[in-house]
Protein backbone atom coordinates (compact mmCIF):
# COMPACT_ATOMS: atom_id res chain seq x y z
CA UNK A 1 0.00 0.00 0.00
CA UNK A 2 1.31 3.67 -0.79
CA UNK A 3 2.75 5.73 2.16
CA UNK A 4 3.70 9.07 3.02
CA UNK A 5 6.99 9.93 3.18
CA UNK A 6 9.06 12.97 4.19
CA UNK A 7 11.72 13.75 2.35
CA UNK A 8 14.42 16.40 2.34
CA UNK A 9 17.08 17.01 -0.78
CA UNK A 10 19.33 20.17 -2.69
CA UNK A 11 17.97 21.45 -5.61
CA UNK A 12 20.71 21.73 -8.49
CA UNK A 13 21.49 25.28 -6.93
CA UNK A 14 22.79 23.69 -3.86
CA UNK A 15 19.02 25.35 -2.19
CA UNK A 16 18.22 22.75 0.63
CA UNK A 17 14.18 22.18 0.60
CA UNK A 18 11.98 19.39 1.82
CA UNK A 19 8.43 17.97 2.28
CA UNK A 20 6.11 15.06 1.83
CA UNK A 21 5.10 12.56 -1.05
CA UNK A 22 2.97 10.06 -0.68
CA UNK A 23 4.46 6.56 -2.93
CA UNK A 24 4.89 2.92 -2.85
CA UNK A 25 8.33 2.99 -1.53
CA UNK A 26 11.63 5.06 -0.79
CA UNK A 27 12.97 4.57 -4.29
CA UNK A 28 9.96 5.73 -5.93
CA UNK A 29 10.11 8.88 -4.16
CA UNK A 30 14.11 9.50 -5.00
CA UNK A 31 13.02 8.46 -8.69
CA UNK A 32 10.19 11.15 -8.22
CA UNK A 33 12.49 13.88 -6.71
CA UNK A 34 15.23 13.21 -9.54
CA UNK A 35 12.65 14.04 -11.97
CA UNK A 36 11.97 17.16 -10.66
CA UNK A 37 16.20 18.00 -10.19
CA UNK A 38 16.33 17.52 -6.54
CA UNK A 39 19.02 14.64 -5.14
CA UNK A 40 17.24 13.43 -2.22
CA UNK A 41 19.26 13.18 1.34
CA UNK A 42 17.12 11.61 3.53
CA UNK A 43 13.46 9.80 3.04
CA UNK A 44 11.79 8.32 6.20
CA UNK A 45 8.51 7.02 6.08
CA UNK A 46 5.82 9.52 8.19
CA UNK A 47 5.40 8.09 11.14
CA UNK A 48 2.42 6.56 11.93
CA UNK A 49 1.16 7.46 15.65
CA UNK A 50 -0.53 10.70 15.18
CA UNK A 51 -3.57 9.22 13.13
CA UNK A 52 -6.84 9.25 14.91
CA UNK A 53 -8.87 7.39 16.18
CA UNK A 54 -10.56 6.03 12.51
CA UNK A 55 -7.14 5.51 10.72
CA UNK A 56 -5.12 3.58 13.72
CA UNK A 57 -8.43 1.48 13.51
CA UNK A 58 -8.17 1.49 9.85
CA UNK A 59 -11.91 2.47 9.47
CA UNK A 60 -12.28 4.20 6.38
CA UNK A 61 -9.31 3.35 4.17
CA UNK A 62 -11.88 0.35 2.32
CA UNK A 63 -11.95 1.53 -1.30
CA UNK A 64 -15.82 0.50 -2.23
CA UNK A 65 -17.14 -0.34 -5.60
CA UNK A 66 -19.23 2.62 -5.42
CA UNK A 67 -15.54 4.74 -5.27
CA UNK A 68 -14.54 2.93 -8.04
CA UNK A 69 -17.79 3.71 -10.38
CA UNK A 70 -17.51 7.29 -9.77
CA UNK A 71 -13.70 7.18 -10.48
CA UNK A 72 -13.93 5.67 -13.44
CA UNK A 73 -16.79 7.57 -14.78
CA UNK A 74 -15.11 10.74 -13.99
CA UNK A 75 -12.17 9.46 -15.46
CA UNK A 76 -13.71 8.26 -18.55
CA UNK A 77 -15.24 11.80 -19.11
CA UNK A 78 -12.19 12.93 -19.13
CA UNK A 79 -10.27 11.22 -21.09
CA UNK A 80 -13.22 12.00 -23.78
CA UNK A 81 -12.54 15.43 -23.09
CA UNK A 82 -8.77 14.93 -24.37
CA UNK A 83 -7.09 15.10 -21.06
CA UNK A 84 -3.73 13.83 -21.06
CA UNK A 85 -3.68 10.51 -18.20
CA UNK A 86 -1.35 11.98 -16.13
CA UNK A 87 -3.28 15.59 -16.07
CA UNK A 88 -6.72 13.35 -15.11
CA UNK A 89 -5.39 11.29 -12.32
CA UNK A 90 -3.64 14.00 -10.81
CA UNK A 91 -7.17 16.11 -10.90
CA UNK A 92 -8.51 13.05 -9.66
CA UNK A 93 -6.20 11.87 -6.91
CA UNK A 94 -7.09 15.61 -5.54
CA UNK A 95 -10.71 15.54 -5.24
CA UNK A 96 -12.40 12.21 -4.61
CA UNK A 97 -13.23 11.80 -0.94
CA UNK A 98 -11.66 8.32 -0.45
CA UNK A 99 -8.28 8.87 0.48
CA UNK A 100 -7.04 5.97 0.22
CA UNK A 101 -7.93 6.09 -3.36
CA UNK A 102 -6.35 9.57 -3.59
CA UNK A 103 -3.43 7.68 -2.10
CA UNK A 104 -3.18 4.67 -4.67
CA UNK A 105 -3.95 7.12 -7.53
CA UNK A 106 -0.95 9.28 -6.80
CA UNK A 107 1.47 6.38 -7.13
CA UNK A 108 -0.25 5.67 -10.40
CA UNK A 109 0.29 9.04 -11.61
CA UNK A 110 4.22 8.68 -10.63
CA UNK A 111 4.06 5.30 -12.31
CA UNK A 112 2.53 6.75 -15.82
CA UNK A 113 4.90 9.35 -15.47
CA UNK A 114 7.88 7.51 -15.72
CA UNK A 115 6.57 5.40 -18.53
CA UNK A 116 4.69 2.56 -17.33
CA UNK A 117 1.12 2.08 -18.95
CA UNK A 118 -1.90 2.65 -17.29
CA UNK A 119 -3.34 -0.85 -17.54
CA UNK A 120 0.42 -2.04 -15.66
CA UNK A 121 0.16 1.21 -13.23
CA UNK A 122 -2.92 -0.14 -12.16
CA UNK A 123 -1.75 -3.91 -12.15
CA UNK A 124 0.12 -2.68 -8.98
CA UNK A 125 -3.28 -1.95 -6.81
CA UNK A 126 -5.15 -5.48 -6.83
CA UNK A 127 -6.94 -5.19 -3.69
CA UNK A 128 -8.23 -1.80 -5.65
CA UNK A 129 -8.63 -2.73 -9.20
CA UNK A 130 -9.65 -6.46 -10.16
CA UNK A 131 -8.32 -8.44 -12.97
CA UNK A 132 -11.32 -7.92 -14.93
CA UNK A 133 -10.76 -4.20 -14.37
CA UNK A 134 -7.18 -4.00 -15.49
CA UNK A 135 -7.53 -6.29 -18.48
CA UNK A 136 -10.16 -4.25 -19.80
CA UNK A 137 -8.02 -0.86 -19.69
CA UNK A 138 -5.27 -2.93 -21.61
CA UNK A 139 -7.78 -3.73 -24.07
CA UNK A 140 -9.03 0.02 -24.07
CA UNK A 141 -5.62 1.05 -24.19
CA UNK A 142 -4.49 -0.78 -27.17
CA UNK A 143 -7.06 -0.48 -29.02
CA UNK A 144 -7.84 3.49 -28.59
CA UNK A 145 -10.94 3.43 -27.12
CA UNK A 146 -9.38 3.98 -23.16
CA UNK A 147 -12.99 6.57 -22.22
CA UNK A 148 -15.63 4.28 -24.03
CA UNK A 149 -13.71 0.87 -21.87
CA UNK A 150 -14.19 2.90 -19.06
CA UNK A 151 -17.95 3.97 -19.48
CA UNK A 152 -18.26 0.08 -20.22
CA UNK A 153 -16.57 -0.72 -16.95
CA UNK A 154 -18.63 1.76 -14.58
CA UNK A 155 -21.77 0.25 -16.30
CA UNK A 156 -20.46 -3.30 -15.57
CA UNK A 157 -19.91 -2.90 -11.89
CA UNK A 158 -23.20 -0.79 -11.18
CA UNK A 159 -24.82 -3.76 -12.55
CA UNK A 160 -22.81 -6.27 -10.37
CA UNK A 161 -23.34 -4.13 -7.33
CA UNK A 162 -27.45 -4.37 -7.47
CA UNK A 163 -27.16 -7.88 -8.41
CA UNK A 164 -25.20 -8.44 -5.09
CA UNK A 165 -27.43 -6.10 -3.52
CA UNK A 166 -30.52 -8.07 -4.65
CA UNK A 167 -28.77 -11.64 -3.33
CA UNK A 168 -28.07 -9.60 -0.04
CA UNK A 169 -31.71 -8.31 0.17
CA UNK A 170 -32.82 -12.43 -0.20
CA UNK A 171 -30.22 -13.42 2.56
CA UNK A 172 -30.70 -10.83 5.36
CA UNK A 173 -34.73 -10.54 5.40
CA UNK A 174 -35.29 -14.44 6.36
CA UNK A 175 -32.00 -13.89 8.76
CA UNK A 176 -33.24 -10.90 10.43
CA UNK A 177 -37.28 -12.49 10.89
CA UNK A 178 -35.88 -15.69 12.06
CA UNK A 179 -33.55 -14.21 14.19
CA UNK A 180 -36.27 -12.76 15.94
CA UNK A 181 -38.56 -15.11 15.82
CA UNK A 182 -35.53 -17.41 18.07
CA UNK A 183 -35.13 -14.52 20.39
CA UNK A 184 -38.61 -13.83 21.62
CA UNK A 185 -39.75 -17.66 21.86
CA UNK A 186 -35.80 -17.88 24.05
CA UNK A 187 -36.77 -14.84 26.13
CA UNK A 188 -40.15 -16.61 26.96
CA UNK A 189 -38.70 -19.76 28.00
CA UNK A 190 -35.84 -18.46 29.98
CA UNK A 191 -37.69 -15.49 31.89
CA UNK A 192 -41.30 -16.25 31.31
CA UNK A 193 -42.07 -20.07 31.87
CA UNK A 194 -39.78 -20.52 34.59
CA UNK A 195 -42.28 -17.89 36.51
CA UNK A 196 -45.65 -20.22 36.00
CA UNK A 197 -43.53 -23.43 36.17
CA UNK A 198 -42.70 -22.18 40.30
CA UNK A 199 -46.68 -21.66 40.31
CA UNK A 200 -47.55 -24.99 39.66
CA UNK A 201 -44.74 -26.33 42.07
CA UNK A 202 -47.03 -25.06 44.47
CA UNK A 203 -50.17 -26.62 43.23
CA UNK A 204 -49.03 -30.06 43.30
CA UNK A 205 -51.15 -32.72 41.18
CA UNK A 206 -49.87 -33.92 37.56
CA UNK A 207 -49.68 -31.32 34.87
CA UNK A 208 -51.07 -31.80 31.70
CA UNK A 209 -48.51 -32.96 28.73
CA UNK A 210 -47.80 -30.14 26.52
CA UNK A 211 -47.08 -28.02 30.02
CA UNK A 212 -44.84 -30.70 31.09
CA UNK A 213 -43.23 -30.36 27.72
CA UNK A 214 -42.91 -26.56 27.85
CA UNK A 215 -41.34 -26.52 31.29
CA UNK A 216 -38.80 -29.50 30.29
CA UNK A 217 -37.76 -27.46 27.69
CA UNK A 218 -37.52 -24.28 29.36
CA UNK A 219 -35.05 -25.80 32.51
CA UNK A 220 -32.88 -27.56 29.64
CA UNK A 221 -32.47 -24.04 27.74
CA UNK A 222 -32.25 -21.73 31.13
CA UNK A 223 -29.76 -24.31 32.40
CA UNK A 224 -26.91 -25.89 30.96
CA UNK A 225 -28.87 -26.65 27.30
CA UNK A 226 -28.64 -23.25 26.50
CA UNK A 227 -24.76 -22.99 26.41
CA UNK A 228 -25.09 -26.47 24.73
CA UNK A 229 -26.76 -25.06 21.77
CA UNK A 230 -24.49 -21.74 21.87
CA UNK A 231 -21.34 -24.09 22.02
CA UNK A 232 -23.14 -26.74 19.13
CA UNK A 233 -23.81 -23.04 16.35
CA UNK A 234 -20.54 -21.72 17.35
CA UNK A 235 -18.61 -25.04 16.72
CA UNK A 236 -20.36 -25.49 13.31
CA UNK A 237 -20.24 -21.57 12.38
CA UNK A 238 -16.27 -22.15 13.02
CA UNK A 239 -16.05 -25.41 11.34
CA UNK A 240 -17.61 -24.54 8.21
CA UNK A 241 -14.81 -21.26 7.73
CA UNK A 242 -12.67 -23.57 8.43
CA UNK A 243 -13.39 -25.80 5.77
CA UNK A 244 -13.93 -22.86 3.62
CA UNK A 245 -10.36 -22.09 3.94
CA UNK A 246 -9.11 -24.98 1.98
CA UNK A 247 -10.03 -25.38 -2.19
CA UNK A 248 -11.37 -28.98 -2.02
CA UNK A 249 -13.46 -27.72 1.51
CA UNK A 250 -14.76 -24.77 -0.67
CA UNK A 251 -15.87 -26.73 -3.57
CA UNK A 252 -17.98 -28.87 -1.21
CA UNK A 253 -19.95 -26.34 0.39
CA UNK A 254 -20.37 -24.20 -2.53
CA UNK A 255 -21.89 -27.61 -4.55
CA UNK A 256 -24.04 -28.39 -1.42
CA UNK A 257 -25.56 -24.59 -1.94
CA UNK A 258 -26.05 -25.02 -5.41
CA UNK A 259 -28.08 -28.11 -4.59
CA UNK A 260 -29.94 -26.27 -1.81
CA UNK A 261 -34.01 -26.54 -2.51
CA UNK A 262 -34.98 -22.55 -3.09
CA UNK A 263 -31.65 -20.54 -2.24
CA UNK A 264 -29.85 -22.93 -4.78
CA UNK A 265 -31.99 -21.97 -7.16
CA UNK A 266 -31.46 -18.43 -6.73
CA UNK A 267 -27.37 -18.95 -6.62
CA UNK A 268 -27.43 -20.68 -9.71
CA UNK A 269 -29.25 -17.88 -11.61
CA UNK A 270 -27.11 -15.18 -10.15
CA UNK A 271 -24.21 -17.67 -11.39
CA UNK A 272 -24.91 -17.17 -14.73
CA UNK A 273 -25.83 -13.93 -14.50
CA UNK A 274 -22.66 -13.07 -13.36
CA UNK A 275 -20.66 -15.76 -15.60
CA UNK A 276 -22.46 -13.77 -18.94
CA UNK A 277 -22.20 -10.59 -17.84
CA UNK A 278 -18.86 -10.73 -16.85
CA UNK A 279 -17.53 -12.56 -20.53
CA UNK A 280 -19.58 -10.60 -22.68
CA UNK A 281 -18.55 -7.52 -21.04
CA UNK A 282 -14.36 -8.44 -21.63
CA UNK A 283 -15.68 -9.86 -25.41
CA UNK A 284 -16.83 -6.66 -26.35
CA UNK A 285 -13.97 -4.87 -24.78
CA UNK A 286 -11.69 -6.93 -27.04
CA UNK A 287 -10.37 -8.92 -24.56
CA UNK A 288 -9.45 -12.96 -26.05
CA UNK A 289 -11.74 -15.40 -25.74
CA UNK A 290 -9.67 -17.41 -23.07
CA UNK A 291 -8.56 -14.28 -20.78
CA UNK A 292 -12.08 -13.25 -20.61
CA UNK A 293 -12.88 -17.35 -19.46
CA UNK A 294 -9.78 -17.29 -16.84
CA UNK A 295 -10.71 -13.71 -15.57
CA UNK A 296 -14.55 -14.69 -15.62
CA UNK A 297 -13.67 -17.90 -13.24
CA UNK A 298 -11.92 -15.92 -10.99
CA UNK A 299 -14.56 -13.57 -10.52
CA UNK A 300 -17.31 -16.21 -10.20
CA UNK A 301 -17.39 -15.92 -6.51
CA UNK A 302 -18.48 -20.17 -6.45
CA UNK A 303 -15.70 -22.74 -6.71
CA UNK A 304 -17.72 -25.41 -8.63
CA UNK A 305 -18.49 -22.63 -11.29
CA UNK A 306 -15.06 -21.31 -11.30
CA UNK A 307 -13.87 -25.04 -12.32
CA UNK A 308 -16.76 -25.44 -14.66
CA UNK A 309 -15.75 -22.36 -16.25
CA UNK A 310 -11.62 -23.61 -16.35
CA UNK A 311 -13.00 -26.74 -18.23
CA UNK A 312 -14.74 -25.33 -20.87
CA UNK A 313 -11.53 -22.61 -21.07
CA UNK A 314 -9.50 -25.66 -21.59
CA UNK A 315 -11.94 -27.08 -24.31
CA UNK A 316 -11.59 -23.90 -26.16
CA UNK A 317 -7.78 -23.75 -26.11
CA UNK A 318 -8.10 -27.67 -27.56
CA UNK A 319 -10.48 -25.97 -30.56
CA UNK A 320 -13.96 -26.77 -29.13
CA UNK A 321 -17.04 -24.42 -29.41
CA UNK A 322 -18.23 -22.89 -26.10
CA UNK A 323 -21.51 -24.54 -26.19
CA UNK A 324 -20.38 -28.29 -26.28
CA UNK A 325 -18.22 -28.07 -22.87
CA UNK A 326 -20.85 -25.72 -21.54
CA UNK A 327 -23.47 -28.42 -22.06
CA UNK A 328 -21.06 -31.20 -20.75
CA UNK A 329 -20.34 -29.10 -17.26
CA UNK A 330 -24.35 -29.36 -16.30
CA UNK A 331 -24.20 -26.16 -14.47
CA UNK A 332 -25.62 -24.18 -17.23
CA UNK A 333 -29.03 -24.58 -18.09
CA UNK A 334 -29.64 -25.49 -21.75
CA UNK A 335 -31.41 -22.16 -22.80
CA UNK A 336 -28.00 -20.52 -21.55
CA UNK A 337 -25.88 -22.73 -24.18
CA UNK A 338 -27.94 -22.86 -26.85
CA UNK A 339 -28.54 -19.03 -26.98
CA UNK A 340 -24.44 -19.18 -26.53
CA UNK A 341 -24.57 -21.00 -29.50
CA UNK A 342 -26.36 -19.10 -31.71
CA UNK A 343 -23.98 -16.05 -30.63
CA UNK A 344 -21.09 -17.78 -31.67
CA UNK A 345 -22.49 -18.92 -35.22
CA UNK A 346 -23.14 -15.53 -35.94
CA UNK A 347 -20.52 -13.86 -34.29
CA UNK A 348 -22.82 -11.87 -32.00
CA UNK A 349 -21.26 -13.92 -28.76
CA UNK A 350 -20.87 -10.43 -26.86
CA UNK A 351 -24.41 -9.30 -27.93
CA UNK A 352 -26.17 -12.71 -26.58
CA UNK A 353 -24.13 -12.49 -23.43
CA UNK A 354 -25.71 -9.17 -22.46
CA UNK A 355 -28.84 -10.27 -23.38
CA UNK A 356 -28.80 -13.79 -21.30
CA UNK A 357 -27.52 -11.62 -18.63
CA UNK A 358 -29.92 -9.17 -19.08
CA UNK A 359 -32.60 -12.19 -18.96
CA UNK A 360 -31.61 -13.57 -15.99
CA UNK A 361 -31.16 -10.07 -13.84
CA UNK A 362 -34.36 -10.30 -14.20
CA UNK A 363 -35.30 -14.00 -13.14
CA UNK A 364 -32.74 -12.88 -9.85
CA UNK A 365 -35.36 -10.29 -9.51
CA UNK A 366 -38.24 -12.68 -9.38
CA UNK A 367 -36.95 -15.48 -7.60
CA UNK A 368 -35.67 -12.43 -4.79
CA UNK A 369 -39.82 -11.40 -4.93
CA UNK A 370 -40.75 -14.99 -4.87
CA UNK A 371 -38.06 -16.17 -1.86
CA UNK A 372 -39.59 -13.17 0.18
CA UNK A 373 -42.88 -13.84 -0.49
CA UNK A 374 -42.71 -17.45 0.52
CA UNK A 375 -40.58 -16.75 3.79
CA UNK A 376 -42.63 -14.07 5.27
CA UNK A 377 -46.06 -15.95 5.87
CA UNK A 378 -43.95 -19.25 6.54
CA UNK A 379 -41.70 -17.34 9.53
CA UNK A 380 -45.10 -15.84 10.82
CA UNK A 381 -46.31 -19.51 10.89
CA UNK A 382 -43.48 -20.62 12.40
CA UNK A 383 -43.57 -17.77 15.17
CA UNK A 384 -47.27 -17.42 15.70
CA UNK A 385 -47.50 -21.28 15.96
CA UNK A 386 -44.80 -21.81 18.70
CA UNK A 387 -45.97 -18.68 20.99
CA UNK A 388 -49.37 -20.31 20.50
CA UNK A 389 -48.26 -23.28 21.69
CA UNK A 390 -46.03 -22.02 24.95
CA UNK A 391 -48.85 -20.11 25.95
CA UNK A 392 -51.95 -22.46 25.70
CA UNK A 393 -49.54 -25.12 27.24
CA UNK A 394 -48.82 -22.69 30.25
CA UNK A 395 -52.32 -21.43 30.60
CA UNK A 396 -54.27 -25.02 30.53
CA UNK A 397 -52.96 -25.99 34.49
CA UNK A 398 -54.80 -22.84 35.15
CA UNK A 399 -58.08 -23.48 33.09
CA UNK A 400 -57.99 -26.49 34.92
CA UNK A 401 -57.94 -25.42 38.25
CA UNK A 402 -60.57 -23.08 37.85
CA UNK A 403 -63.04 -26.15 36.16
CA UNK A 404 -61.92 -27.75 39.65
CA UNK A 405 -62.41 -24.90 41.75
CA UNK A 406 -65.66 -24.69 40.11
Amino acid sequence: MPATYQWSGKTTKGAITSGEMVAGTKDEVIAQLRRKNITATAVTEKSETKKGLLGGLGLGAKVSDKDIVVFTRQFSTMIDAGLPLVQGLEILSEQVENKALAKNLTVIKADVESGSTYADALRKHPKIFSELYVNMVAAGEAGGILDTILNRLAAYIEKAMKLKKKVKGAMIYPAVVSGIAVAVIAVIMIFVVPTFSKMFATLGGTLPLPTRIVVGMSSFIAGIGGLIVVGVIVGIVVSIAQIRKTEKGKKVIDSILLKLPIFGILLRKVAVAKFTRTLGTLISSGVPILDGLEITAKTAGNKVIEYAIMDVRQAVSEGKTLEEPLAKSKVFPPMVTHMIAVGESTGALDAMLGKIADFYDDEVDNAVANLTAMMEPLLMVFLGGAVGFIVVAMYMPIFKLVTLIK
